[in-house]
């Protein structure tokens, strides 16, 4: 039984910020939820009792992410589902699945249909077809950079992947995720090699119809009007954000203090869900929100490092797109609570309260120490005196074409030389 590769440094940076968000984030939910907990429930642990339950599940589904081997390209099986391919596709094929079923099945909430109960918990398969999409585009990427599929053969599949996930969750409606879905995607192609001027004709297809689905729904356009002017209408389309920044007002630079926080006696809707940073300002004040602006930053760091590192391109691709949607996440998520940009409904990444996200993210965390693993366990390549320049170059250039490892191609010369001494 061969041992598993240890952590990079970078790999336990990364795991050392997850833990501190997470266990952070029960705190925090305890805190912002015991009241409505205690009204509804008369248990004011009810939320953290449920998010602490999934922090357990989600680390084990961060530990089983760790252990795949995504560099497995061939297998002498017919079917072989450790493969990268059949993962990505399975993922995908799966939140597809579910969400065909929110439209039939689907449990609504805030007037938008987005969960599915299965009796035990409330599951949103959007948050995993984030995941889907992003699996599915880096195996594109790599079919792309080694010829395997055309250009035009990419677009098509691509589309194929995106448009059906994109339409269903626009109808739930969440353009929240939407918008960080394509944002990660853009991500992904971006590290991928894609030409820049590719990507700004798509964003500027994409401005006009993000335009115009906001103009279409009214309460979307709302948003928009109470982000530039939220006390125009302070008692309706304004109330969350004014109760939002009166939060952080109260909180000043040290905080009311751990517990103390009035905006959770029924001011502030989803205090514990998209606003609990919110109660994170009020309590813990300007250093405790700049604490978690700060994980962020080194998550970023962490797992941005993780990804250049990495040998594989499929690897690069897997660690930088999950890297970029999780923080691009969680800065629009503490934009909208800060009045930076219009409310958008996405969860704070690892600290809101949602099994589903919080589920997904740490298993995606689980990937990107998937990739620094593989990262660890590639040996160093030395450089051997006899090995010209040119075969360096040639090596180099074949190992950039597929990410993979390949034997150094020896001079020819200096081996017919050998051979006739």
């Amino acid at each position: 039984m061969t041992r598993s590769p240890s952590l990079t440094p970078h790999a336990y940076l990364l795991l050392g910020v997850t833990l501190f968000l997470v266990l952070g984030g029960v705190l925090m939910i305890y805190s912002a939820s015991s009241v409505a907990d205690y009204v509804h429930y008369e248990d004011s642990a009810y939320h953290a009792k449920k998010q602490l339950t999934f922090a357990v599940l989600g680390a084990i589904v961060l530990y089983l992410a760790s252990l795949w081997d995504f560099g497995r390209r061939s297998s002498n099986a017919a079917i072989d589902i450790r493969r990268p391919e059949a993962v990505a596709w399975g993922v995908w094929g799966a939140a597809l699945a579910g969400l065909i079923l929110v439209e039939t099945i689907g449990v609504g909430k805030w007037g938008a249909t987005r969960s599915l109960d299965l009796g035990f918990a409330f599951v949103q398969p959007s948050e995993y077809a984030k995941l889907g999409c992003l699996l599915v585009t880096a195996v594109l990427l790599v079919q792309l950079r080694r010829g395997d599929i055309t250009g035009k053969t990419f677009l098509v599949r691509l589309g194929a992947v995106l448009l059906p996930v994109v339409l269903l969750i626009m109808k739930q409606p969440d353009m929240g995720t939407t918008m960080s879905l394509l944002f990660a995607v853009g991500m992904m192609l971006w590290l991928g090699g894609i030409e820049g001027r590719w990507l700004g004709l798509a964003c500027a297809i994409g401005l006009p119809l993000a335009v115009a689905a906001i103009a279409l729904r009214g309460y979307r356009m709302d948003r928009v009007t109470s982000f530039l002017d939220p006390w125009a209408d302070p008692s309706e389309t304004g109330y969350q954000i004014i109760q939002s920044l009166y939060a952080f007002g109260s909180g000043g630079i040290l905080g009311e203090g751990l517990g103390l926080s009035r905006q959770k006696f029924f001011y502030l809707p989803a205090a514990h869900t998209d606003f609990i940073f919110a109660v994170i300002g009020e309590e813990l004040g300007l250093l405790g929100s700049l604490s978690i602006l700060a994980a962020f930053a080194l998550f970023a760091w962490a797992g941005m490092r993780i990804a250049l590192s990495c040998k594989d391109h499929l690897g690069r691709l897997i660690a930088g797109g999950l890297t970029a949607m999780i923080v691009m996440q969680a800065l629009m998520n503490m934009a909208a609570v800060t009045g930076l940009m219009p409310i958008t409904g996405i969860p704070l990444p690892l600290v809101s309260a949602g099994g589903s996200s919080l589920t997904l993210t740490l298993g995606c965390v689980g990937l990107i120490l998937a990739v620094s693993r593989a990262g660890a366990a590639r040996p160093v390549r030395s450089v051997r005196p006899s090995e010209s320049l040119e075969a360096q170059r040639a090596s180099s250039a074949q190992r950039r074409r597929d990410g993979g490892a390949h034997p150094p191609r020896f001079d020819r010369r200096r081996t017919s030389g050998r051979r006739g001494a």
